[in-house]
């Protein structure tokens, strides 16, 4: 490996562990109390020079959001090619439920740690999550013209579903779930609990 190769990998490596570290804080912290010395003092670099790799904390909270809404978004993507639209939005919603338990700390810096509006930007994270809520309401309205909810906005609906979904991970997440039934060693079951709720909810 020559020099140049050796000092991008170099660069790249930090540039991970800043975000790694960062993503920790504010989850454990809270962002507000999160700063850009704490960050650095975690991975035990000098607080100046992680200046050079992003200009402030709002910049490291943006990157890690982008990077969980892409991944979101793969998953969504990656169940568009099924043909019925209630296979493909149950399948959708087993998709958002699988990032949700797979990356439950880039779910909690999505839509659960505050952001205040004040320091943040919040237009730029609705437009990352926009592209994502747009595929569920595409499923949902292709459900509805298959004949599924007749009369029932589309908008609504879609609404709903995120909603019922987001609720049962947020409160997995947050281990609000203290029933024998809902603990982690029964995250299948909690799926398939769900899942058959959609089930029955979509319907002609």
């Amino acid at each position: 490996m020559g020099i140049r190769e050796r000092k991008e990998k170099e660069k790249t490596e930090m540039r991970s562990s800043i975000l790694k570290a960062a993503m920790s804080l504010f989850i454990d912290e809270g962002y507000e109390n999160v700063s850009m010395r704490k960050i650095a003092r975690k991975i035990e670099y000098s607080a100046s020079s992680i200046y050079s790799y992003f200009e402030n904390k709002d910049m490291i909270l943006f990157e890690l959001l982008h990077e969980g809404f892409e991944k979101l978004k793969e998953k969504q993507l990656f169940v568009q090619g099924i043909t019925e639209p209630k296979e493909r939005l149950i399948a959708h919603g087993d998709a958002y439920m699988d990032f949700a338990f797979e990356n439950s700390q880039y779910y909690e810096l999505m839509f659960l740690i505050h952001k205040p509006k004040e320091r943040f930007d919040l237009h730029k994270v609705k437009v990352l999550g926009d592209s994502c809520y747009e595929l569920l309401v595409k499923n949902v309205a292709e459900c509805v013209e298959a004949g599924y909810n007749k009369g029932e906005d589309v908008n609504n609906l879609a609404l709903f579903l995120w909603s019922s979904l987001h609720g049962i991970v947020a409160l997995y997440i947050r281990q609000a779930i203290i029933l024998e039934e809902f603990n982690k060693q029964y995250l299948d079951n909690i799926k398939s609990v769900t899942l058959h709720f959609l089930q029955q909810l979509i319907k002609k």
